[in-house]
């Protein structure tokens, strides 16, 4: 008789049942790091082109403004600096409220891995 052969027991069930918990937390695990290393590649990818954006808005700005203070340096050169300031406060105001809703619509982090955790929760039994 070989041990795989063995009658079923209590201690091939405690096995099975120990084979069957380590399974289980192993794909939970393999969950938590694909969804750890999306994360990351979204996050990275958002830097970027946030970057991208704020360096070409900047260079964009600096040379319209460097422009039309030229043109009106002689006649109202106060007003453009106060009128310049005026704008680029309140574009500031909407990019930051825009981006406030984007980050607001996008997923939580995780929610993949918390869905199954839920799942296997409701299968065991309530008993004890």
């Amino acid at each position: 008789m070989h041990p795989s052969d063995s009658p079923p027991g209590l201690l091939n069930s405690f096995r099975v049942l120990g084979d069957g918990l380590l399974g289980t937390l192993q794909d939970r695990a393999e969950l938590v790091s694909l969804e750890l290393q999306e994360e990351k590649f979204r996050l990275i990818q958002t830097f970027i082109w946030i970057c991208a954006a704020m360096f070409t808005a900047a260079m964009a700005l600096m040379f319209a403004s460097l422009t039309l203070v030229y043109f009106f340096w002689e006649s109202a050169r106060l007003a453009v600096f106060g009128g310049l300031t005026c704008g680029y406060t309140i574009f500031a105001v909407v990019i930051v409220l825009a981006f406030r809703r984007y980050l607001a619509r996008q997923p939580r982090p995780f929610d993949a891995t918390i869905a199954e955790l839920k799942e296997d929760r409701a299968c065991i039994p309530k008993t004890f």
